[in-house]
């Protein structure tokens, strides 16, 4: 009987986890040009980098598929790295000569806006549509 009943507990506790697992589509559209590639960052609501990946960008677009997230509060941001060259280029002055954004679509006046306006909230799969400042 003990048995069966660990059993009929451990079904419970793996549905209830994969239950809570989401995806996020992010889609990056009007990207200046194709070349290069697009660099992201995932972070959670602590400013805790969770995923950092790089993608192709086609016919001015590009997409990235993030899997088993839990319910949560999260965050991107992302820089167009034109010449792959790993960094986001800025000019003499600091200011960013590559395109880059943020979750929100979110810009700042001098530096980049703050982190908590970068933030959003998933409780289910979720697609966001981000565009680029250049």
């Amino acid at each position: 009987m003990a048995k069966i009943l660990n059993v009929c507990l451990a079904f419970i506790l793996i549905s209830n986890y994969a239950a809570s697992q989401y995806t996020l589509e992010i889609e990056i559209q009007q990207i200046k040009n194709n070349t290069g590639k697009i660099m992201l960052q995932l972070f959670d609501e602590n400013h805790t980098v969770l995923a950092q990946e790089m993608s192709e960008i086609k016919e001015y677009r590009c997409s990235f598929h993030l899997k088993n997230l839990g319910k949560g509060k999260y965050a991107v941001r992302y820089f167009h790295d034109e010449n792959l060259n790993g960094k986001l280029d800025t000019n003499m002055i600091g200011i960013p000569t590559e395109g880059y954004g943020f979750s929100n679509n979110v810009t700042g006046k001098f530096g980049p806006p703050s982190f908590e306006k970068w933030l959003f909230e998933i409780s289910s799969d979720k697609k966001i549509t981000l565009i680029p400042t250049y």
